[in-house]
């Protein structure tokens, strides 16, 4: 027997089993994080030391911030953090590997799971809970998703909870045009009291233009503890160019096209010196809800003001009860005296016409002399009576 061969049995080789120490380390770096123990002791127990950590731990982590997942040796190649859905959150690696950062923060109330992979092939995974939300801030969008609508309507939302980290929440909305639309949001008060923010344009939109919102709210605290759980979008297109122009001296309303007249109606408006006045200004038309019961308490007025009808051809222009319409009663005032309780009055044949030409979100313009003032921008969609320089000042960014 050569010497050689009795040295070779005495320094046996190492290289598999220190690479297969190395992989198993990283792969129990997370479990480690949150609180495992492998119950190794002495220099096994101090080379399972965590090498990974993640910033949210437990059952009743901190909804509201980003994921941060970090390595203390080597480089992070890809991390992923998805709630129980499978939604993932996106995020970045540092430029030096060692820290993955979440773009999008964690939401309340949801469980989430990590899966981290590192550049020499070692993998790990955690997992944590996000502590539920004491109230859910829901939101209301207008217009609705894949809608045609005029060129006056405004992208708004209501919420159903007051919004008191008004910058925060403006950051989340974001607004695309086809046409690069010059427009800004302004937070006001909608008719029922609730906190609402629209975005309207500079002008006019221009027919043809389309617009998409992207409302990413989720895990965004609105202020009192008062959570977004979820994201919201919408996508419209702003449809023919049209104006409606209801002129209060001449008593008539006019459909303009493109700029052309195309038919002018004779028509009463409110009665002149009170609350039965019209409203001057832009108001927007909200909805065309054909035949509908309108009753005079629902507006304030009692007595010998008071009415309760079945009106056709109802299009909504204020929460406040404005509306334009058919209205028979009134026929020996079309076009000479404004004699209606506040509303735009027409024969029964004009208004079923307008009815079937206007679209959500005409503007009616009213001039002339005799309104009761023009309506608050959360009264319908009053906003076009704001100067553009004041109401961008509504912006919570500016």
């Amino acid at each position: 027997m050569s010497p050689q061969s009795s040295s070779s049995r005495r320094r046996p080789l190492r290289t598999h089993h220190a690479a297969t120490a190395g992989v198993a380390v990283l792969a129990a770096a997370l479990t480690a994080c949150s609180g495992g123990d492998s119950g190794s002791s002495g220099a096994d127990k101090a080379a399972e030391k965590p090498k990974i950590s993640v910033n949210l731990k437990g059952q009743q982590a901190k909804a509201g911030g980003p994921v941060t997942v970090k390595l203390a040796d080597g480089k992070l190649k890809q991390v992923t953090v998805a709630d129980d859905k499978g939604t993932k959150l996106p995020g970045k690696v540092s430029a030096n590997g060692t820290t993955w950062t979440s773009q999008r923060v964690a939401a309340p109330g949801t469980a989430y799971k990590v899966d981290a992979v590192s550049d020499e092939g070692g993998s790990a995974k955690a997992s944590f809970k996000t502590a539920a939300p004491a109230q859910v801030n829901k939101v209301t969008l207008a217009p609705g998703k894949g809608t045609t609508v005029g060129i006056a309507q405004p992208l708004s939302i209501t919420f159903d909870h007051p919004v008191r980290n008004k910058a925060e929440v403006e950051k989340q909305l974001k607004v695309t045009t086809s046409n690069d639309t010059t427009g800004s949001w302004g937070w006001i008060k909608n008719h029922d009291g609730k906190d609402r923010v629209d975005w309207r344009p500079k002008e006019y939109w221009k027919s043809g233009t389309k617009v998409k919102l992207d409302a990413r709210l989720n895990g965004v605290d609105s202020g009192g503890d008062d959570w977004f759980v979820r994201d919201y979008a919408t996508r419209f297109t702003v449809g023919k160019s049209q104006v409606v122009k209801v002129n209060l001296d001449s008593k008539t309303a006019t459909l303009v096209r493109d700029g052309k007249a195309v038919k002018s109606l004779p028509m009463s408006a409110g009665t002149p010196g009170g609350e039965k006045a019209s409203w001057g200004g832009t108001s927007v038309l909200m909805s065309k809800e054909g035949t509908i019961n309108m009753r005079s308490e629902t507006v304030g007025l009692t007595g010998s003001n008071s009415y309760d009808k079945m009106v056709d051809y109802s299009m909504r222009l204020t929460w406040s009860g404005m509306y334009a319409h058919a209205a028979p009663w009134n026929a020996s005032y079309f076009g000479n005296t404004n004699h209606s309780s506040g509303c735009v009055g027409m024969s029964t044949g004009d208004a079923g016409w307008l009815y079937g030409q206007v679209q959500i979100g005409d503007p009616f313009e009213v001039t002339g002399s005799g309104s009761k003032g023009v309506p608050e921008p959360g009264n319908g969609y009053g906003e076009w009576n704001v100067d553009w320089s004041d109401w961008q000042t509504k912006s919570a960014l500016k």
